[in-house]
């Protein structure tokens, strides 16, 4: 559930030392937020345009991003909780309820291509698959409008159980992009066991390419990468002009980042009447 955030990376510590207790009371207080939140309905998406690189006047799709708010009415974005849920049933409960948001948000723009993050250990919780039986129901070209976005990282925790579940969603008409690809330890193999349609690549080889010759070539090696499988490509964490025209000029399909729309919880194509932020 990354999309275009940075994933907050967890400190690795020995349980029995200071800075073990610390992370566990940090993720212990998160918890609570992140609990006390949907308790109260107090979740929304925030949406940001993913735009060609061809035309960067045209969006090719948005990405939903999942907010909570805090007890004062603060915005929290996704990075600062989700890896301290992404292992625990709340992760399991954020992804159903940005799932069933996205799939609204769908049905009331029927022009709108939309992508979702879930984790693939979201996959088999029963409430995640229903709230897509539902929202799939409510219009025939809810399926090929919808993106779902996995993480590298998720995904090879039990690759068998995502290919098939992938498999079986494209059949139906749902696309799906493999996010923050290169964030972590990547397995070139698993290109051959997943079939995603989109590859993400990660902020961390975008940020500064236009003045980082090591970036531009390693970019270009991922983008042959997904040719060579017939995947799109999106460069994330586009921050200005320079890297955009750099990233264009070596092949990525579109661009997202903050040079092109910060996320927003009022998208233009529609207005929130009050009330309409929340699901639960």
């Amino acid at each position: 559930m990354a999309g275009a955030e940075p994933r907050r990376h967890r400190f690795e510590a020995d349980e029995s030392s200071p800075l073990g207790a610390a992370v566990r009371q940090r993720d212990s207080d998160i918890l609570a937020m992140v609990r006390a939140a949907l308790d109260r309905r107090d979740v929304l998406l925030a949406f940001q345009p993913i735009v060609r690189a061809t035309d960067h006047q045209k969006t090719a799709f948005y990405e939903g991003l999942i907010r909570v708010l805090d007890d004062t009415g603060r915005v929290i974005p996704a990075r600062e909780f989700i890896s301290a849920c992404e292992t625990n049933e709340i992760g399991r409960i954020i992804d159903c309820l940005a799932l069933e948001m996205g799939l609204t948000a769908l049905h009331e723009a029927p022009g709108l291509r939309l992508a979702i993050n879930m984790s693939a250990r979201s996959i088999g919780y029963p409430r995640w698959m229903q709230t897509l039986e539902r929202g799939l129901a409510m219009a025939p070209t809810l399926a090929e409008r919808l993106i779902i976005e996995i993480t590298e990282s998720s995904a090879i925790v039990m690759p068998d159980i995502t290919s098939v579940f992938m498999l079986d969603l494209q059949t139906r008409g749902v696309s799906f992009a493999l996010d923050d690809f290169g964030a972590g330890y990547t397995a070139f193999r698993y290109f051959r066991d997943f079939f995603f349609d989109i590859l993400k690549i990660d902020g961390q080889f975008v940020k500064g390419i236009a003045r980082d010759p090591d970036n531009r070539v390693i970019v270009e090696a991922m983008i042959s990468i997904a040719r060579h499988f017939d995947m799109f490509t999106v460069a994330e964490f586009v921050e200005n002009a320079e890297d955009a025209a750099v990233l264009s000029e070596i092949g990525v399909d579109c661009l997202q980042g903050y040079h092109f729309g910060a996320p927003t919880t009022s998208p233009s194509w529609r207005e929130f009447p009050r009330g309409m932020r929340r699901a639960g």
